[in-house]
């Protein structure tokens, strides 16, 4: 009877995946022990026993975890990352560390990686909120979206945490209004960002809405199309362009939507003789560590990036081995007051 059942077979009996089998076959730890018990109680029911080619195809699995970066350049990511391979490896697993171009498609490289590599789960850091579901699961692979914010009509169809974008640039750009200003200029991603740009930019609009102040175009500077949005010599090079030589800025604030292209934008302005935050206040998006050693002391939203990257560790071998069903956290973010930003 060997001969006739297969892998597949014993996963559609024990209603589970055939990497769950593969891992009760090959004695693997991060498995649900009952979930063990009942493969083994089927295998020997059925006296399944793969031959070695068979468990060369079938079964042996690499332990490789492919962690998928989309924003490379964002400090924010790189602590994380190191955090998240601290967790793989204490699991006996190695971690594929793969950088996505501004332009790429994350799913598409994900996609092409399964095909170079036996993958046992695939961590998103970043991208796009708006990837079908049908797309992911074509991947074949179990995966997690981190600091990637998923519409609610994902939840059950597969794991993702995240802050809320909109939520918490909302709350910066109010806790500016509340302090006075009214001319906030606004430093995001290009039009075509419709993830982590377009939320923050949402949040910014909300909270001036709701204050009854009308959004001003012309202080709202949008990154470029194909240029890394997330950085300093861009927030530099926005800053730098809108500055008139000699003239008072027309705002009072600037919300850059990440601490990096906060920190471009401030060296701009103070290039320009422009004092921080005596003449214009300036706030940032992460938390990074450096924002607490810039001059001035950079004002932010302020992730949980340590719990972020620990949970997303977590929620992938949660899913791979099959014990949890999927969900989508919402994490809370915190409001962190330093020297950028004066009262008027």
């Amino acid at each position: 009877m060997n001969e006739l059942i297969t892998i597949k077979d014993i996963a559609r009996i024990c209603g589970c995946g055939v990497s769950t089998v593969s891992r009760a076959l090959n004695n693997h730890p991060d498995i649900n022990p009952d979930t063990k018990k009942r493969i083994m109680e089927v295998v020997e029911e059925y006296g399944f026993v793969p031959n070695n080619s068979a468990r060369n195809l079938k079964i042996t699995t690499s332990n490789t975890i492919a962690v998928l970066v989309k924003g490379a350049n964002n400090p924010f990511f790189m602590k994380m990352i190191g955090i998240i391979n601290d967790d793989i490896q204490a699991r006996h697993y190695t971690m594929e560390l793969r950088h996505v171009a501004e332009k790429a498609d994350e799913v598409e490289v994900a996609y092409e990686l399964t095909k170079e590599k036996k993958l046992q789960g695939i961590i998103f850091l970043g991208g796009l909120s708006t990837h079908s579901t049908e797309k992911l699961e074509q991947l074949g692979v179990p995966f997690v979206l981190s600091t990637v914010v998923m519409d609610e009509d994902a939840e059950g169809a597969y794991s993702s945490i995240a802050v809320d974008d909109v939520k918490e640039s909302y709350k910066l750009t109010k806790y500016l209004i509340d302090k006075g200003h009214k001319k906030i200029a606004f430093i995001g991603a290009s039009e075509t960002d419709i993830s982590i740009g377009q939320m923050r930019r949402e949040g910014y609009l909300k909270a001036l809405k709701e204050a009854g102040i009308e959004p001003d175009r012309k202080l709202m500077w949008l990154s470029k199309d194909g240029v890394d949005a997330y950085t300093m010599e861009n927030g530099y090079n926005i800053m730098a362009s809108k500055l008139k030589k000699g003239a008072k800025p027309d705002f009072t604030a600037v919300f850059a939507i990440a601490d990096t292209i906060a920190f471009g934008a401030m060296r701009a302005l103070s290039d320009a003789g422009i004092r921080i935050p005596d003449d214009v206040s300036v706030v940032g998006f992460d938390g990074i560590d450096m924002g607490a050693f810039s001059i001035p002391s950079l004002t932010t939203i302020r992730q949980p990036f340590v719990k972020m990257a620990h949970r997303t560790t977590q929620m992938l071998f949660s899913v791979m081995s099959e014990e949890t069903n999927h969900s989508i956290i919402t994490m809370d973010a915190e409001l962190v007051e330093r020297e950028s930003v004066k009262a008027i």
